[in-house]
């Protein structure tokens, strides 16, 4: 059984943003798309261009940027549970982290996003800071208890507890891809310049290891583009993510119009247990030469 689904992602917002949304609007098209999924064939294995759009996008840089660059799970603190990073002390301002395209900021002041506040729950204001610029790792997610570890003398302002018994720690902000300057492609030009290629929307299937280094995406909704033209839907799709190469194959990035926020529904990390609620926002994004595979469901 194939699904099409209509994902409006999650907003610190009241009513109006579910009738922004126009969900009835939408109604029509998804239900058209649900049947053409139903019918659609298997992509096929082998290594593809990807234009990923930002509905999508939110989950894999949740898995593969903002995770990664937690620092409690840097210096080990998550390791018994929801696992460390990639990432070493000694990377911070050296690592390639991906192409010159590469931009990531932390945001706890993004309007309506699910992790903005006005102060966190050590008391310090909410801020916005680089973590990637022009691909380069350049900062990190700290508190308190971590700043220290990298020679900052204060917090980025990244404590939260879920509840006023539990125990507060270091929990993500928002984390942003930033979207292209002047001159960015549209995603129609983007499209334009593949030849052999998938679109995908929305989420789905994920599966990533505890360093967040090599991981495996699917989503809700797949389109082959062959020579430059958005052709079928296909299905069972999947691909696969090393963090640092699969960045560094980031070829163009949309620009402010085309830029979406998306919140999540919670993201569990701790013991006991606690669940927090980050936002990701990015433009559509064209990344080169990724290994694509089958996921049978």
């Amino acid at each position: 059984m194939k699904t099409r689904s209509l994902s409006i992602g999650s907003a610190s917002k009241g009513y109006e943003y579910i009738v922004a949304a126009d969900m009835p609007g939408q109604a029509e098209r998804v239900a058209a798309e649900a049947v053409e999924h139903s019918m659609a064939k298997p992509v096929g294995s082998g290594v593809k261009d990807l234009l990923l759009m930002p509905s999508h996008l939110a989950l894999t840089i949740h898995e593969i940027v903002t995770h990664p660059t937690e620092l409690d799970r840097i210096v080990g603190y998550e390791a018994n549970y929801a696992g460390t990073s990639f990432i070493t002390l000694k990377d911070l301002g050296k690592l390639k982290y991906g192409s010159r395209h590469f931009n990531i900021v932390a945001d706890r002041t993004y309007p309506g996003g699910m992790a903005t506040v006005g102060f966190d729950d050590d008391g310090v204001k909410a801020q916005k800071w680089q973590i990637v610029k022009d691909g380069i790792l350049v900062g990190l997610q700290t508190n308190r208890e971590t700043a220290h570890f990298i020679g900052e003398k204060e917090s980025r302002g990244c404590t939260f507890a879920n509840h006023w018994r539990n125990y507060p720690f270091l929990r993500m902000p928002n984390i942003q891809l930033e979207a292209a300057g002047a001159g960015a492609p549209t995603v129609d030009q983007m499209i334009a310049d593949i030849r052999d290629g998938v679109l995908v929307d929305g989420s789905g299937s994920f599966s990533i290891d505890q360093q967040r280094y090599n991981g495996q995406f699917g989503g809700d909704a797949f389109w082959e583009i062959k020579n430059g033209k958005k052709t079928r839907m296909v299905s069972d799709f999947t691909y696969n993510a090393i963090t640092t190469y699969f960045w560094g194959n980031l070829d163009g990035v949309g620009g402010a119009q085309t830029w979406e926020h998306h919140g999540m529904g919670g993201d569990a990390k701790g013991q006991p247990v606690q669940s927090n609620h980050p936002s990701h926002g990015s433009s559509p994004c064209l990344i080169r030469k990724v290994m694509v595979g089958a996921a049978y469901t």
